[in-house]
């Protein structure tokens, strides 16, 4: 955020001082007063990094050339600098500690040359992360916290931004979460410093970057509403596919050996994944274009009992059966046709006969309901009832103990449908509209039920959140969370959500009040193709009001 300041000639001053012109006015702005501890601050002088008293004595000293940094008080009380050196181009991380500076952690500079450096401590997970800003237009958001578990393996570097051609210096404004840039000649930029937040706007065309102070002390920016955030344990290796690959995911419980459980994951442009609770894939079954995945475990089929999983087959409009085995191995059982022209979302729900009923629905609106039905050992559906939306669904979830169907309508909202005594689709009512908790698009959901109440969560992909509904009437919002990163586990954020599934079972460890699995559209760190993310269910709890 600080600038080293130089005078009109281009001569470095005396003192290369943090409290100069640009400090005092994002101060002001930002709301975020220089490094004081004990009335300490903290300043960059041309001989090094200094540590000054309330009387502006020299305390301690850290000889060495500098060109850029920045500093944050931290939520402990600690206050800690972000140094580039001079010389080798490193970044260092500094901390003032009472009568003394100690580095903490150094890495080896962008391998771009930098021209902006600040500092931004996300408010709802106060891991103190930096964007390093070069020229033509190239930028890195990296994660420089001290208490990261560090290794020779592990990058800092969250994600790649494309900033502005000729950055001349930057700020973020930590409670909104938004990173400002001055770009020379043009203005200034303002872009979410959420990684997994994508935007960018010119905020203020020819502004000047020497009048950068000027402008954000006058202008207060957004405070957006704090969504609370839970941590992931674990997530899958990434999809085959490339690009926008994996969707829905589905969650098998084993019957003897619950932390031997699987999760089912789309990949959408090869098959289907299986993995273990650790998110390595066990198996994956080639069978092309399967967009969402479900399964309900112990079917009665004549003397039988099955566990099966659906997908809907996109490219040959119809609904892959698949078989799972006691031991988590999945086998093909069958392929359906349904009728429809463009086979989208897809779920399933045992009826009152202990069968399996499956909801597919087309882009057009559509939604269908097909029984499933064994003859010797052939699988065959029944169309049993069908209804349509006025636009695109997709996620859906079957609760067959509230006996209800709840489906997303992308751009609407979500919808509730009564099912009848022999588990037929009733009529549609809208439960929750789009709106300013849930954010279009409306994708996945699922229901937890358990001994202290029965929730639906839904992915609200628009704000990269999920919402949190009783899912009995009148179906109550009890609040709303984001899934953010895991720095010990080096796990990342998520966003973009498309499926989502959960389970109350105790699969033992963290997941012993239950199992929420998300697909994760940005893989950020490191960068790589898309997953699936674990998240114990009593995350959700820690955060729910």
């Amino acid at each position: 955020m600080s600038k080293i300041t130089k005078d009109r000639t281009g001569v470095m001053g005396r003192r290369w001082r943090v409290v100069g012109a640009l400090t005092a006015c994002l101060a002001a702005w930002t709301g975020i007063t220089p490094a004081q501890a004990q009335g300490q601050t903290l300043e960059l002088a041309k001989s090094g990094l200094r540590l000054l008293d309330a009387q502006g004595h020299v305390q301690a000293e850290m000889p060495m050339r500098a060109k850029r940094w920045d500093q944050r008080r931290l939520p402990d009380g600690r206050t800690v600098a972000l140094v580039q050196d001079a010389d080798s181009g490193a970044l260092r991380l500094i901390e003032a500690r009472q009568d003394r500076l100690e580095e903490r952690r150094r890495w080896d500079g962008p391998a771009f040359n930098l021209e902006a450096l600040c500092l931004y401590l996300p408010p709802a997970q106060p891991l103190l992360q930096a964007f390093v800003l070069g020229d033509d237009g190239i930028g890195e958001q990296w994660l420089v916290d001290d208490q990261v578990a560090s290794g020779p393996a592990r990058s800092p570097v969250m994600r790649r931004l494309a900033s502005v051609p000729d950055a001349k210096g930057c700020a973020v404004r930590d409670e909104e979460s938004r990173l400002y840039v001055a770009e020379a000649g043009v203005g200034l930029w303002a872009q979410s410093a959420d990684a997994e937040r994508h935007e960018r706007r010119l905020v203020a065309p020819g502004l000047a970057p020497a009048d950068l102070p000027l402008w954000m002390s006058a202008h207060a920016g957004e405070r957006p509403v704090a969504i609370p955030v839970v941590q992931p344990s674990a997530q899958t290796v990434p999809v085959r596919g490339s690009g926008d690959a994996a969707d829905d995911p589905a969650i098998w419980v084993h019957p003897r050996k619950p932390a031997a459980s699987r999760i089912l994951g789309t990949d959408k442009k090869l098959g289907l994944s299986v993995y273990d609770l650790q998110g390595r894939e066990t198996q994956f079954l080639l069978v092309g274009r399967v967009n969402n995945v479900d399964l309900r475990q112990g079917l009665r089929y004549g003397r039988g009992a099955f566990d099966l999983a659906v997908a809907s087959q996109r490219d040959r409009k119809t609904v892959v059966v698949f078989q799972i085995h006691p031991d988590g191995h999945l086998t093909t059982a069958a392929e359906l046709p349904t009728g429809l022209d463009d086979v989208y979302g897809i779920c399933s729900g045992r009826n009152p006969a202990g069968g399996l009923d499956i909801f597919v629905n087309d882009k057009d609106g559509r939604v269908q309901q097909l029984r499933l039905n064994r003859e010797g050992t052939t699988w065959t559906s029944q169309p049993v009832a069908q209804f349509r939306l006025d636009t695109q669904p997709e996620g859906c979830v079957v609760d067959e103990a509230g006996q209800q169907l709840f489906i997303g309508e992308e751009k609407r909202g979500l919808w509730r449908l009564a099912l009848d005594a022999d588990g037929r689709m009733g009529a549609a009512r809208l439960v929750l509209p789009v709106g300013d908790v849930l954010t279009a698009d409306v994708e996945g959901m699922a229901v937890h039920r358990s001994a202290k109440g029965a929730w639906l969560v839904v992915s609200a992909q628009g704000s990269d959140s999920f919402v949190v509904l009783d899912a009995q009437p009148p179906h109550a919002v009890r609040g709303r969370f984001r899934v953010g990163l895991n720095a010990a586990l080096g796990i990342d954020a998520v966003s973009e959500t498309d499926g989502l599934d959960v389970t109350a079972a105790n699969l033992g460890g963290p997941y012993g009040e239950g199992l929420l699995v998300v697909q994760d559209g940005h893989k950020r760190w490191p960068l790589g193709r898309q997953n699936f993310k674990l998240v114990p269910w009593s995350e959700v709890l820690r955060v729910m009001p």
